[in-house]
C-alpha cells in the first residue's frame, strides 16, 4: 500500500487525504499552454509543480500506474491574431511555438512523454492537442444540448448555466456577484449573462469545421469545452486530479466542471483540483508595462535548468511566489553544495522518512528542502539523492557552466537525445547508436538512467 498522500483540494477548501479510484491507474489533468507565444517564468511555475506531482505520484504507485496529461491549446482568439500579425498559417506558428516550448522543458528538465512512454505500454504522458479532438468537442456538445444544458442561438451553441443548480460550487463565487460581472457587452442572444460559448462561427480566415447540432455555418470551438474533451478522451468522465493555475478557478475550471458533469451525469469531474499560486517579479506582478516580462527561454539562457526549478520549489506551491536574481543565486549555491557532495547524480531510489513526509504534506517542499539540509555529512546526503531525483536535480551547475563554455548549440543536442530516446523507444538500436556517435562527435557524453530519463554532459 502507498504511504499516504494528502493534497489540498480547491472544491473542498481543505487538505484531505488522497485515494486514487483505482490506485493502479492514477490520472491527472493539467492545463497547459497557448502556443501563440514563448512561455514566460508564471506558466513555468504549474510545469514545475505538477511535474513534482507526476514524479511523486509514480514513486508512490509505480511508473505504469499513473497517467498524466497536460493539454495544448493549439486554436484561440490570440493565436489568430498572432498568426494574421506575423502572415503565417495558425498551424505554422503553433508548430514553431510548441517546439521552442519543448525545448525550454527540456532544458528545465521535466519529464517529457518520450521521457516516460514505452512501446507497448499504456502511455504514462499524453500531451493532446485541441484541434486533434475537434469529434470528441462536438459529441459532447451535442449531448448538452439534447439534454438541455445548451441551446442554438445565431450559429453558435451556448452552455444554459442555471440549468445546473450548482454551479459556481468550485470557485464559491455567488451567482448574482457573478451576473453582475457577467454584463458588460453581453451578447444579445445569451439567455442569461453567464451563458458561456460551447461553439461559435468562424470568421474569414480563421480555423473552421463542421459544425454541431446541424448548424449550416463552420466554425470552431470555445475555449472550455476543449479540456473537458480531452480529459474524457484519456482519462474518462471522472478522474483523480484536475491541476492549473490559479487563475483558472474561475471561469475555466468552473466551466469545464459544469460541461463534464452535466454531459456525463456525473456528481464531480475530479475528486481533487490543485492550484498553484500567483508568480510576481521582483516583488511586483509580471507585465510588459513594467519592463520585467521574463520568459522561461531568457531565464534559461543565464541559469541552468535544475536551479531554476529548486528557486521555483522553495516556496510551498498554494503560496504567492517572489521571482527574484537572489532566489536564483541561493539555489544555484546550493546545488553546488550538494554536487560537491554527493557527485553529479543519477540519483538513489532512497527518500529520508522526513523529507518524504513533507512531500505527502500536500507537496511541503519548503519543509522537505529543509530536511535536505539538515542532511549534514555526504553519506546521509547521497541517501537524501531520492528527493534530488524528484526534483530532476540531475546535472551540476559546473555541467552547465562546461555547457555554456562550449559553445555547444544545447537545442540540437536535445533534439538528437529526444531522436535517440525515440529511437530506443522503437528498438531501433542501430540508429541510437548512430545518434550517440553523433553526441560523442559534438564532444557530448549521455547517460540513462534508472528512473528513464537521460542526462548529458560535455566532456572535458
Amino acid at each position: 500500500m502507498a504511504p499516504l498522500l494528502r493534497l489540498y483540494n480547491t472544491l473542498t477548501r481543505a487538505k484531505e487525504p488522497f485515494a486514487p479510484i483505482d490506485p493502479s491507474r492514477v490520472r491527472m489533468y493539467a492545463c497547459g499552454p497557448t502556443v501563440y507565444d514563448a512561455a514566460h517564468i508564471g506558466n513555468g511555475r504549474p510545469i514545475i509543480v505538477f511535474d513534482l506531482l507526476f514524479r511523486l505520484l509514480r514513486h508512490l504507485y509505480g511508473a505504469d500506474a499513473v497517467t498524466y496529461v497536460r493539454n495544448v491549446t493549439d486554436v484561440d482568439d490570440k493565436i489568430n491574431a498572432r498568426a494574421a500579425e506575423r502572415g503565417v498559417s495558425i498551424r505554422t506558428l503553433t508548430d514553431e511555438t510548441l517546439a521552442g516550448f519543448h525545448a525550454d522543458l527540456r532544458r528545465l528538465g521535466v519529464l517529457m512523454p518520450e521521457d516516460v512512454n514505452r512501446p507497448g505500454a499504456r502511455p504514462a504522458f499524453i500531451e493532446p492537442r485541441a484541434t486533434d479532438h475537434i469529434a470528441e468537442m462536438a459529441q459532447m456538445i451535442e449531448r448538452l444540448v439534447a439534454a438541455g444544458h445548451a441551446y442554438l442561438a445565431e450559429d453558435h451553441v451556448l452552455f444554459d448555466v442555471p440549468s445546473m443548480p450548482d454551479y459556481g460550487a468550485l470557485s464559491r463565487r455567488p451567482l448574482d456577484e457573478m451576473e453582475a460581472g457577467a454584463r458588460v457587452d453581453v451578447a444579445p442572444y445569451k439567455r442569461w449573462p453567464l451563458d458561456f460559448v460551447l461553439w461559435k462561427p468562424s470568421k474569414p480566415g480563421e480555423p473552421a469545421w463542421p459544425s454541431p447540432c446541424g448548424i449550416a455555418a463552420p466554425g470552431r470551438p470555445g475555449w472550455h469545452i476543449e479540456c473537458s474533451a480531452m480529459s474524457w478522451r484519456h482519462l474518462g468522465e471522472t478522474f483523480d486530479i484536475h491541476a492549473g493555475g490559479i487563475d483558472l478557478v474561475f471561469p475555466h475550471h468552473e466551466n469545464e466542471v459544469a460541461q463534464s458533469r452535466c454531459c456525463f451525469g456525473t456528481p464531480v469531474m475530479a475528486n481533487v483540483w490543485l492550484h498553484n499560486g500567483f508568480l510576481q517579479v521582483e516583488g511586483d506582478k509580471m507585465s510588459k508595462s513594467l519592463g520585467n516580462f521574463v520568459t522561461l527561454r531568457e531565464v534559461l539562457a543565464d541559469w541552468p535548468g535544475e536551479a531554476v526549478r529548486l528557486a521555483m520549489l522553495r516556496t510551498h506551491y498554494r503560496q504567492p511566489i517572489d521571482w527574484t536574481l537572489r532566489a536564483l543565486e541561493e539555489a544555484s549555491r546550493t546545488l553546488e553544495r550538494w554536487y560537491e557532495s554527493v557527485g553529479d547524480l543519477s540519483p538513489a531510489p532512497a527518500v529520508p522518512e522526513g523529507v518524504r513526509d513533507a512531500l505527502l504534506d500536500d507537496l511541503n517542499t519548503p519543509a522537505a528542502l529543509g530536511e535536505l539540509h539538515r542532511l549534514e555529512d555526504p553519506a546521509a546526503l547521497k541517501a537524501g539523492a531520492g528527493l534530488m531525483g524528484l526534483l530532476g536535480a540531475t546535472r551540476s551547475a559546473r555541467a552547465e557552466a562546461a555547457v555554456a563554455a562550449s559553445g555547444i548549440d544545447v537545442a540540437a543536442v536535445e533534439g538528437l537525445i529526444a531522436a535517440r530516446k525515440a529511437a530506443r523507444a522503437a528498438k531501433n538500436w542501430a540508429e541510437s547508436d548512430r545518434l550517440r556517435g553523433a553526441l560523442a562527435g559534438m564532444g557530448v557524453t549521455v547517460k540513462d538512467n534508472k528512473d528513464g530519463t537521460t542526462t548529458w554532459t560535455v566532456e572535458g
